[in-house]
């Protein structure tokens, strides 16, 4: 009888009772918060992407108002003066709007064209084009949409818009065949996703810790993101340290992040806000099916994706796809790198 009345112990089960409804109650204000801070973003960027009354026929248009295009160019203008080579700058008319191009190097040396991440506009070169530009005749593209002096005048709601986009930009810089075709973080999920589409055009492909592609985007890098959609410029600057964290820990990558972060969040109060397409992944067939020869290169603590597990994918279902791993490097690898990854992409392209 005693070993039966230890089995059932009612003291023991209503302590155990007791237990288990605080931790209930906390699991359940644990997810109100989150639900709570989740609800708030949404009615944050729903306030930001509502329809603009102005329109593609605004004078200002894609920026907010006449005073914010203003002030956003004169620093762009500002920074572009910064450009270490000479350069003209030419303006192709695409039908999703006009495209902006700066152009660098020998007219005679092979053509390569510069793709940018999201956020900003061919400004993202200035750590590499002059290396760039001794053997290649670059192009440096702002992209259809994105934070620089392109105009969008139609959206782009698909990885096919890029690449007829890029299309017409090609058509119109009189690049037909024996393009090179280099692409950093998003500007590397359209170089991808346009040597799967025009592989005719193309001589060789650099990716450059391209988006998606490999591997779907992080929660973390996610949710991050969104916080900077907050009106504050402390969400900007501590989403750039974390993505940008080897520059971070540099003696002199201080004071380059405070003018990328004055860059970026400059961008996000003047620009109407926009939905963008989100890089995709490519599937095992697709990655496999290039018909131009590819280089995939991504820093070893790339925040995106683990750099060798995405490897070990494209050596596993892609190998004719050559795959680089800088050292000392993350997403910010054209920076604090650069010479490495100069020399990694020249190498390519001249093989």
């Amino acid at each position: 009888m005693a070993r039966q009345r230890d089995e059932y112990n009612p003291r023991r089960v209503g302590h155990e009772g007791r237990t288990k409804r605080p931790l209930l109650r906390y699991s359940l204000v644990g997810c109100g918060i989150v639900l709570g801070l989740f609800a708030t973003l949404v009615v944050v960027l729903a306030l930001e992407l509502s329809p603009d009354t102005h329109g593609f026929d605004s004078p200002h248009h894609p920026f907010r108002s006449a005073d914010a295009k203003r002030e956003f160019l004169a620093s762009h203008d500002a920074r572009a003066a910064k450009w270490p080579v000479p350069s003209t700058t030419t303006i192709v008319n695409t039908a999703y709007g006009p495209t902006f191009t700066r152009i660098s190097g020998p007219e005679a040396a092979p053509a390569l064209v510069l793709l940018h991440g999201a956020g900003g506009s061919a400004l993202h070169w200035l750590p590499n084009i002059a290396n760039l530009s001794e053997r290649f005749r670059t192009y440096a593209v702002d992209i259809i949409g994105d934070h620089g002096r392109s105009v969008f005048t139609r959206q782009l709601e698909s990885a096919v818009d890029y690449s007829r986009w890029l299309d017409d930009l090609l058509d119109g810089l009189g690049l037909e065949r024996d393009v090179n075709l280099v692409g950093l973080s998003y500007g590397g999920w359209i170089a991808a996703r346009y040597a799967l589409h025009s592989p005719d055009r193309l001589d060789r492909v650099v990716l450059l810790a391209p988006a998606g592609t490999i591997s779907p985007l992080p929660f973390e890098w996610i949710w991050r993101a969104v916080l900077c959609a907050l009106p504050h410029r402390s969400f900007t600057k501590n989403f750039l340290r974390w993505m940008l964290e080897d520059l971070a820990q540099k003696d002199e990558g201080g004071l380059f992040l405070d003018h990328a972060t004055d860059a970026a969040y400059l961008a996000m109060r003047s620009y109407k806000p926009r939905p963008m397409v989100p890089p995709d992944v490519l599937t095992d067939a697709e990655l496999e099916s290039f018909l131009v020869p590819v280089l995939f290169v991504v820093g070893e603590n790339e925040k995106l994706y683990s750099a060798t597990e995405s490897v070990e994918r494209l050596n596993e279902v892609a190998p004719d796809v050559q795959t680089r791993i800088v050292p000392e490097a993350g997403h910010d690898l054209t920076i604090v790198q650069a010479g490495v990854v100069n020399r990694m992409v020249a190498d390519f392209l001249l093989q």
